[in-house]
């Protein structure tokens, strides 16, 4: 079959409904994390160069903002920054694996006409994994971002639950048993 879509009706159609809808709002998630990292890193090498030079001026310090695109090198990039952990490098790391198997992968489960329930629910579970890794990695940058805008600590409850909270929006359509 050449076509992603068929005149036969999916095998497993609210299963099929339901793993689309999480593999679309994984992808919310991941793209949110991608671009989170990219501002905290603008805002990172902004003031470093501001630091180490008083007399910059704002284009100046704009100019000398990274044009990397790509989540890869700009976690490589953040990992740089002594303010940053190894346990927070380790986490963005597996995010930055869990959001790659996501955008390429998170809907990759076969025909949804054909594809039977076993093979659906295995797809799920690995997608579950890796929303679980990329929540844990998007709750650093969150954090990371939230003190940048708001000036303050991150609240630590919202922090803690934040994973869990994540897992539930994107499977609440699943139907685990």
């Amino acid at each position: 079959m050449g076509w992603s879509l068929s005149h036969l009706p999916p095998r497993e159609p609210a299963l099929v409904d339901a793993a689309l809808m999480a593999a679309g709002k994984a992808l919310y998630i991941a793209n949110a994390f991608e671009s989170k990292c990219r501002f905290v890193l603008k805002i990172a090498q902004l003031e470093s160069y501001i630091e180490g030079r008083p007399e910059a001026t704002l284009p100046d310090a704009i100019a000398s903002l990274s044009k990397e695109k790509l989540l890869g090198p700009t976690i490589a990039t953040l990992k740089l920054f002594p303010e940053v952990t190894s346990g927070e490098v380790a986490l963005l790391e597996k995010a930055r694996d869990a959001r790659n198997f996501i955008a390429h992968e998170g809907a990759a489960f076969g025909y949804v006409f054909h594809v039977k329930e076993k093979h659906l629910r295995e797809h799920l579970s690995k997608l579950r994994v890796a929303v679980s890794q990329l929540a844990q990695g998007d709750n650093v940058v969150s954090r990371w971002v939230y003190e940048i805008e708001e000036k303050e600590v991150a609240p630590r409850d919202f922090e803690f639950s934040y994973p869990v909270m994540v897992d539930t929006w994107v499977f609440n359509e699943v139907d685990c048993t």
